[in-house]
């Protein structure tokens, strides 16, 4: 049974947000609403790529890969080099209009070493340059790719989707393309969502509760979609918004771990998506985080002055669990 809506929002923000969101206002950060794409980008990239020494991976290798006549970037982390090691295709937030390999390579990182597995990070195209169904194709292009070239990249014994916010949207697409493909589909043993945007709408209850003062705003939501969809009638499409996907594709997807925070706009849409995956016979591990605001699993360090959030160690850990149960 579902949480009830009342109940999905702890009565107290967790102290490490809470003090993350006072520095972020008296530091006077604009609102993303009403920067450009180009502004959006380097607000966001300053915040989120501190200058600190990373994580260690034994190895991480930049490349580009050439997938039906288009070369994708992407960086893969290699914590085992000399074993063969189940592979994970990552897709990093931001919207599908900002954020990149460098804004998310701290989880890539977690991901790799706490799951024990090959992290293949996508560099896909994003809005408002390149729209909707842009992005979406990328990652199944490059999913399929990791797939057909485990052995070329030291991989192999399993694969998985991973992403977070508009990555998580990108994850569950592409394990529902998967599905639907007649032609060699990848085969996807898990997908690991931290807190993915499910649904073209804003109508849910945690978009008012949260709508403005924890980080993401509806605000921002509605300029993030706005610079994706090439027309509002892609949002009804379940490539944007898998949450519409027919029962018949849900009943078919890999097993999921998925990540919520109370305090996030997305979280009702979220827990619809669960119960959907629920209902269809999925099989579903959700972790809650009552007083978690969105992204906060990228949030362990971030560019100085702002203070970092503890509790994202802990759902990375649990993500790199997840990963290492479902490849077992």
């Amino acid at each position: 049974m579902s949480t009830p809506i009342d109940q999905r929002r702890a009565p107290k923000l967790d102290s490490d947000a809470r003090a993350l969101l006072d520095e972020l206002a008296a530091a006077d950060a604009p609102d993303l609403s009403h920067l450009s794409p180009e502004q959006g980008r380097a607000l966001l990239g300053g915040l989120f790529t501190p200058d600190v020494e990373p994580e260690p991976v034994a190895e991480v290798d930049e490349r580009k890969i050439r997938a039906y006549a288009r070369d994708i970037r992407v960086r893969i982390y290699d914590p085992e080099p000399d074993e063969k090691l189940p592979a994970v295709v990552y897709f990093h937030g931001g919207g599908w209009v900002v954020g990149n390999l460098d804004t998310h390579d701290g989880v890539a990182r977690s991901l790799a070493n706490e799951g024990n597995c090959v992290v293949v990070s996508v560099d896909y195209r994003k809005g408002p340059e390149h729209p909707f169904p842009a992005a979406v194709e990328d990652a199944y292009l490059a999913t399929k790719w990791v797939a057909d070239n485990a052995e070329g990249i030291g991989a192999g014994g399993g694969l998985a989707v991973a992403g977070e916010s508009a990555g998580g949207n990108l994850a569950t697409v592409v394990a529902q393309m998967a599905v639907e493909k007649n032609v060699d589909p990848p085969d996807i043993d898990h997908q690991v969502l931290f807190y993915p945007v499910t649904d073209h709408s804003f109508d849910t209850p945690s978009y008012e509760e949260n709508a403005d003062g924890y980080f993401l705003t509806t605000r921002g939501m509605v300029w993030f979609w706005n610079h994706y969809l090439r027309d509002d009638i892609d949002g009804a499409n379940p490539r944007a918004s898998p949450l519409r996907a027919p029962e018949r594709i849900l009943a078919e997807l890999p097993p999921a771990t998925l990540f919520t925070g109370g305090y996030d706009p997305l979280r009702d849409e979220q827990f619809a998506y669960a119960e959907a995956l629920d209902e269809a016979g999925v099989s579903l591990e959700h972790a809650h985080y009552g007083g978690m605001i969105h992204d906060f699993a990228n949030m362990r360090r971030l560019a100085e002055p702002f203070p970092g959030i503890e509790a994202a160690a802990d759902v990375r850990e649990r993500a790199g669990d997840a990963l290492r149960e479902a490849f077992e």
